[in-house]
């Protein structure tokens, strides 16, 4: 894959990211905010879990924006497209529908 496309795509995956992080924290502190509201709630519990559930999105969204970083360093080092573990090519297609793949599917499948 030739530098320009990739840096294309992960740059979309970034903003698509930052944007769910954006809505995700926004969305968390409108949740806050109504739950110290007071009102009848049928189950005080459904804070909490909506919380849980809050925090369990930023957190795997906070993940992929650190693979996102790592396949851009790995662009600047010009080593974006192989393997970290094999140093093996990974095919363009993989990186088109994950431009942030570190593995080949082979590499990927095994334990």
């Amino acid at each position: 894959m030739d530098e320009q496309r990739a840096r294309a795509l992960l740059q979309a995956e970034r903003a698509k990211v930052e944007e769910l992080l954006g809505q995700r924290v926004a969305a968390s502190q409108l949740d806050l905010a109504t739950a110290k509201e007071t009102g009848d709630w049928s189950d005080r519990a459904d804070p909490l879990t909506d919380e849980q559930v809050d925090e369990a999105l930023v957190e795997q969204l906070q993940e992929r924006l650190g693979a996102i970083e790592r396949a851009e360093r790995r662009l600047e080092n010009g080593t974006f497209g192989r393997s970290v573990q094999s140093g093996e090519p990974i095919p363009d297609e993989r990186l088109e529908a994950d431009p942030t793949a570190e593995l080949t599917v082979d590499e990927a499948r095994q334990p």
